[in-house]
């Protein structure tokens, strides 16, 4: 874990004793900064995420967040390649260095391709999704949930393959709700860190006595695979438009029919989009499933899009 960290000089910072340069910045969030930056000892760019922390309680969060991408040493779950704490004053900064993607995310594909009017192939979507899969299958065989899964946070490595990212709202797999105090905690945290377009059925409405699991995931990834075979999440307009998405995901997903895709990948997503979260299929099926229907020419490891 690096602690060595300052400003040298305009533009610069040291990281665990190395410099890197400051070279543009590549997006803000409610709390963060997102920096591009250049490692002077390598000349390789990375991505420098800057969270702010205005209390004890952030920075614990901020630390955790670095803690989970330490779990994970899986070519489809983004690494971090350092991580320190910065003082301002009585504030703190926690800064996180990543990899950085100049391919962008999914989401930054997805509408590439709809503003020329197309739509990635089955053959893409099943390699994507089959990579997504293993990433997924790391992370719960760990114990742990993303709770978070969306196009935006999925990045595209040089060769296409998918990059999990932000475990910032990582919790534990299995989640056993005792009282109805319990669970109105559960739906304000749910409300709070899981985007709501792609959130699972159970935790928009928590019982007092249920266990929630890593299936919420599998929600979330039926949510990810609609958008690459129609454009969009299956809940993005609903959200748009002011309409209750709470209200809207009781309800089983009407897919719409296209002649791009086959019975079998419809048949994954009604699956994924199952509203009980006790009959949703867990992480291990849907590999099988999807390694059965993997084209057979180009090696299952590699996504070319």
């Amino acid at each position: 874990m690096g602690h060595a960290l300052c400003v040298c000089s305009r533009g610069t910072v040291i990281i665990d004793n190395k410099r890197y340069l400051f070279i543009q910045k590549l997006g803000e969030g409610g709390f963060s900064y997102v920096d591009l930056v250049e490692g002077l000892h390598d000349g390789q760019f990375y991505a420098l995420k800057r969270i702010l922390c205005h209390e004890q309680q952030d920075r614990e969060e901020a630390q955790r967040e670095a803690d989970m991408h330490r779990l994970f040493h899986h070519p489809n779950i983004l690494h971090l390649v350092a991580y320190c704490l910065r003082e301002r004053g009585t504030k703190h900064e926690a800064w996180l260095l990543l990899p950085f993607f100049k391919r962008g995310t999914l989401w930054d594909e997805i509408e590439k391709l709809k503003d020329k009017g197309n739509f990635l192939t089955e053959e893409q979507i099943l390699r994507l999704l089959l990579s997504i899969c293993r990433g997924l299958e790391a992370i719960h065989a760990k114990g742990y949930a993303h709770r978070d899964l969306k196009p935006t946070n999925i990045l595209l490595g040089d060769e296409g393959q998918p990059v999990l990212m932000d475990l910032g709202s990582m919790s534990q797999a299995c989640i056993h709700v005792e009282s109805s105090r319990q669970a109105l905690a559960l739906q304000d945290w749910a409300a709070q860190r899981c985007t709501i377009s792609y959130r699972a059925p159970e935790l928009f409405s928590v019982q007092s006595h249920c266990v929630i699991d890593e299936r919420t995931d599998v929600w979330s990834l039926g949510c990810v695979l609609y958008a690459m075979m129609f454009g969009e999440g299956p809940y993005d307009m609903v959200f748009q438009k002011g309409d209750s998405v709470a209200l809207a995901v009781q309800n089983q997903l009407s897919i719409p029919q296209s002649p791009r895709h086959s019975s079998a990948l419809r048949q994954l997503l009604t699956l994924m989009m199952t509203v009980d979260p006790q009959q949703r299929p867990h992480i291990p099926f849907l590999l099988s499933q999807l390694e059965a229907l993997q084209p057979p020419a180009q090696s299952q490891h590699t996504t070319q899009i």
